[in-house]
């Protein structure tokens, strides 16, 4: 079990062989815990599309969409607004200790697949991780432009605060 906030457990043994449709969409109290995880003001709307399908003898792949709407202060102007999130998910699983990574995937940089434990994988971490990459960490509101303080050009030159200092004496 993981310490994230939203969970939702699947079994591999019970995947019908074409797959299974899902939608996960968090009550208001863990909606509300996964808006101060991912570290925004609020958060609504959390909706994973999920196609969970068996791939090959043991592993799985998961496919679909993460949308959402998250308050986020702006980092200009310091207002809050609402950016909107949509990440395509796209990741496959395996059993533990099975993955041997080819050297093309490491000259690719190609992830390795995320591990199955005890024959089940949580697909409510998905959810928790395409949140988390879906915020903007430097978020700016629309049309917030940033606009540096006017300086004087005296006082742009070193001897400006050699100057200040002589005048403090």
């Amino acid at each position: 079990m993981s310490d994230l906030p939203y969970s939702h457990m699947i079994s591999i043994a019970d995947l019908p062989p074409l797959g299974l449709h899902l939608k996960l969409e968090p009550d208001a109290a863990t909606t509300a815990v996964l808006a101060r995880h991912v570290g925004v003001l609020e958060a609504e709307g959390i909706l994973a599309t999920l196609h969970i399908v068996p791939q090959g003898k043991e592993g799985v792949h998961v496919s679909g969409r993460l949308r959402a709407t998250v308050r986020q202060t702006c980092g200009v102007t310091l207002e809050p607004f609402d950016a909107p999130i949509d990440e395509e998910i796209d990741v496959h699983f395996a059993p533990a200790g099975t993955y041997k990574p080819s050297e093309e995937d490491e000259e690719n940089g190609i992830d390795p697949p995320d591990e199955i434990v005890d024959g089940r994988i949580d697909v409510g971490a998905l959810v928790c991780e395409f949140l988390a990459l879906g915020v903007d960490p430097y978020p700016r509101k629309p049309g917030a432009v940033f606009e540096p303080p006017a300086e004087d050009p005296a006082a742009l030159s070193p001897f400006s605060a050699l100057s200040r200092l002589k005048d403090k004496e």
